[in-house]
C-alpha cells in the first residue's frame, strides 16, 4: 500500500503535464531563466573555484588562521570559514556541497557537519538584489535590508547551533601561526598529487555537472508549483485556510506562503502581488529567503546523503533562520533610512555579469572581514 501511494502523487503530476503542455513549458522556461540569469553566474565560477581551493590546499592553509574565530564562535574547525564564505557568496546549494567534502575527507566530523549545515543554506547576495529587490519589487535599495536580514539570520543560527551536540571540547582556540598554516598547505597538496591540467578538468567537469542538476532541481519545482496552481490546489488551501481564520487572512495570501514554503523565487512573486503593506513584504520576503523552499530541502538532501548527515537539525535550522530574518527586516525597517546609501543600482533585473561581480566582490569581503576578525581574537586570546 505505501508503495502505491509513493506512486499516485507522480502519477498524477505526469497526468497534469500532458493535459496542460502550455503550463509546463512555459513554467520550466522561467525556470530555465532564473537559473541561467542567477544560479549558473553566482555558482558555476564558484563551483571551480571550490574544487581548485580544496584541492590545491588553500581551504587547510585558511582553516588554520580561522581556527581562532571559528572555535569560539561556532565551535567548528577553521576550515568551515571558506564553506560559510562560499555559501553567503554563492547561495544555495554550495554550502552543503563543501560540508559534504569535508565530511568525506575526515575535516568535520558528523556532529560539526551538522551543526556548520544548519547556517550555510542561504540565497546568494545576486539573487536577493537582482531577482528579488531589483526585479520584482522595483525598489533595488531594499536589498540592502534582505541581505542584512538573511546574512546576520544566518549568523545567529550557527550562533545557537554552537551548542547541539553537546559540550563537547573546549572552544578555545588553538595557537596559530603562518608557519602551521604553510605546513597544513604543503601536506594537504602531497597527498593530492594530480597534476593541475588533470585537477582543472576534472573541477570544470564535477563543476558542471553539478550545476546541471540544480538546474534540474530548480526546473522541476518551477513545474510542480505551477501545476498545483493550475489544479487550484493552492487556492483551494488560501480558500479553507481563509474559512478557518474567520477571514483574517486572504485565500490569496495564503497561497502565496504556500507557494514560499515549496519554492523561494515564485513565492517571493506572489508574496509581492498579495500583500499591500510594504514593510510586511520585506519580512514575509526575509522569511521565504531565509526558509529556502522544499526545492532547496531536495537540493541539499540530494547532496548530504553520502555523507550520513541527519535532517532534522538542518529543518529546525532553517525553521529559526525564517524567524530570524523576518523579525530583523521589521527591526531594521525601524531603525534606519532607506537608502542606507546609494547603491547606483537600476530597477530590473540584473544580468549574468552582474551577478557574477557582486559575487565574487562579497566573497573577498567576507574573507577579509574573517581574517581580520581572526587575527583580532587570536591577539585577544595571546595578551590573556
Amino acid at each position: 500500500m505505501a508503495s502505491i501511494l509513493r506512486v499516485i502523487p507522480f502519477f498524477l503530476l505526469a497526468i497534469g503535464m500532458f493535459y496542460y503542455p502550455q503550463e509546463v513549458v512555459r513554467s520550466a522556461a522561467d525556470g530555465l531563466s532564473l537559473w541561467w540569469n542567477y544560479v549558473v553566474p553566482a555558482l558555476l565560477p564558484f563551483f571551480i573555484l571550490s574544487e581548485l581551493l580544496l584541492a590545491s590546499g588553500f581551504v587547510h592553509f585558511i582553516g588554520v588562521l580561522m581556527e581562532p574565530l571559528m572555535r569560539p564562535v561556532f565551535r567548528l574547525p577553521g576550515q568551515a570559514s571558506f564553506v560559510v564564505a562560499m555559501s553567503l557568496t554563492s547561495g544555495i546549494p554550495i554550502g552543503a556541497i563543501l560540508t559534504t567534502r569535508l565530511c568525506q575527507e575526515n575535516a568535520l566530523t558528523q556532529i560539526e557537519g551538522e551543526r556548520l549545515l544548519t547556517f550555510t543554506c542561504n540565497p546568494s547576495p545576486g539573487f536577493m538584489f537582482g531577482a528579488v529587490a531589483s526585479s520584482m519589487l522595483l525598489k533595488p535599495e531594499l536589498g540592502i535590508v534582505l541581505v542584512g536580514s538573511v546574512y546576520l539570520g544566518n549568523i545567529l543560527v550557527g550562533i545557537l547551533f554552537r551548542f547541539y551536540g553537546g559540550r563537547g571540547t573546549s572552544s578555545s582556540p588553538a595557537p596559530t601561526s603562518l608557519g602551521r598554516a604553510f605546513q597544513a598547505l604543503r601536506k594537504a597538496q602531497g597527498q593530492d598529487p594530480r597534476p593541475f591540467g588533470q585537477m582543472f578538468g576534472d573541477a570544470v567537469r564535477q563543476s558542471v555537472n553539478t550545476i546541471l542538476v540544480v538546474g534540474g532541481f530548480i526546473v522541476f519545482f518551477s513545474v510542480l508549483v505551477n501545476m498545483l496552481e493550475t489544479y487550484h490546489i493552492t487556492g483551494g488551501i488560501g480558500t479553507l485556510i481563509h474559512g478557518l481564520s474567520g477571514g483574517l487572512v486572504s485565500g490569496q495570501e495564503v497561497s502565496a506562503l504556500v507557494n514560499g514554503t515549496l519554492e523561494a523565487t515564485l513565492g517571493c512573486r506572489s508574496i509581492i502581488d498579495s500583500f499591500s503593506s510594504l514593510n510586511l513584504t520585506i519580512g514575509l520576503l526575509a522569511g521565504v529567503l531565509g526558509w529556502g523552499g522544499l526545492s532547496a530541502f531536495a537540493q541539499v538532501a540530494s547532496f548530504t546523503g553520502s555523507a550520513n548527515l541527519r535532517f532534522l537539525p538542518f529543518v529546525i535550522g532553517r525553521i529559526l533562520h525564517s524567524i530570524f530574518a523576518f523579525l530583523l527586516s521589521q527591526l531594521f525597517l525601524t531603525l534606519i533610512k532607506i537608502p542606507v546609501f546609494d547603491l547606483h543600482l537600476a530597477p530590473g533585473p540584473f544580468g549574468f555579469m552582474e551577478t557574477w561581480q557582486m559575487s565574487s566582490w562579497i566573497f573577498c569581503g567576507i574573507m577579509l572581514c574573517f581574517l581580520l576578525l581572526s587575527l583580532g581574537v587570536r591577539v585577544f586570546y595571546s595578551s590573556k
